[in-house]
């Protein structure tokens, strides 16, 4: 088949995949997109926010389109020409998925359990798909259950990482880091990355979070400048902190302005391996072979 008809179909595919998701996210149970245990009767409950077609679904067409055109751009060689198609499975199924979750996260502050069990069972086809139709990590040769190892390794792993995160930010910050929804989340992408893929997603998801919590501070210090200066300017300055901390009481936690969801980022990592991980292995293979860590 002609390489720019798979580029066309990926851009439809993408397309088709953002306006699903557009219309599921609208669908969706209420309680799914709310914190456990909120109901419609709390006194701070506030309805879920839903995907509309601007900008979100537009946003996730186009994130589902150049993961698609991607796919095809670096895993044209080893899944479509060779033909594997359990692993062309799991990036068609999880790059919308991943949308979800970050749309999720970002409009309602919280990441459905739901999403998060899928993304799981596209780990087990994609631990499946390392099993039966080989990995570009692993020799042919290799054990069957290092494949497995491998996977399992990296969810355990990269759960625990957040999860130690969140733990030490209750301890000694005394507010939530990571919510255990990101715990779930890496417990799920794991299976998907496995331990050299976890690196990437971590690393992406890092530094795509610096480039949007830089801003974040610089907003955040010149609000508290400006409350300051509103303070000092008050005939009350003490009934004004008041008002101000009032005003701030009032804010529902989803739309905390100094707050950075980091579920989206974590999401965008596990996409960008996903769509890109012969290339990944290509450039990993040298520095592995130097530390003797490939079988």
């Amino acid at each position: 088949m002609n390489t720019a008809l798979y580029y066309v179909l990926a851009v439809v595919a993408g397309v088709l995949a953002g306006a699903i998701i557009t219309y599921l996210f609208g669908k969706f149970p209420d309680k799914w997109l709310q914190d456990y245990g909120v109901t419609p009767e709390d006194p701070d409950y506030r309805p879920s926010k839903r995907m509309r077609p601007f900008p979100e679904g537009l946003i996730a067409a186009v994130f589902c389109a150049v993961s698609y055109c991607a796919m095809v751009f670096f895993c044209k060689e080893a899944y479509i020409d060779t033909f594997k198609p359990m692993h062309l499975a799991v990036i068609l199924l999880v790059i919308p998925t991943l949308a979800l979750v970050m749309m999720a996260d970002k409009l309602n502050r919280i990441i459905p359990d739901q999403f998060t069990i899928f993304i799981g069972v596209c780990g087990i086809l994609s631990v499946l798909a390392d099993v039966f139709e080989g990995s570009v990590w692993f020799s042919p040769d290799v054990k069957w259950w290092i494949p497995i190892l491998n996977k399992v390794i990296a969810s355990l792993v990269g759960a625990g990482f957040i999860w130690l995160i969140a733990s030490l930010s209750l301890t000694f910050l005394g507010r939530e880091g990571m919510g255990l929804g990101d715990v779930w989340l890496l417990l799920a992408t794991g299976l998907v990355t496995g331990c050299y893929g976890l690196i990437v997603l971590i690393y992406v998801a890092i530094f795509a979070a610096l480039f949007f919590a830089v801003p974040m501070l610089v907003r955040k210090i010149k609000r508290l400048n400006a409350e300051k200066k509103r303070i000092k300017n008050a005939k009350d300055p003490r009934a004004e902190k008041l008002l101000i901390q009032r005003e701030k009481a009032k804010i529902h936690f989803a739309e905390d302005p100094d707050y950075l969801a980091f579920g989206p980022f974590l999401a965008l990592g596990c996409a960008v391996f996903a769509v890109m991980e012969p290339f990944f292995f290509e450039k990993f293979y040298l520095t592995m072979m130097l530390f003797g860590v490939y079988f």
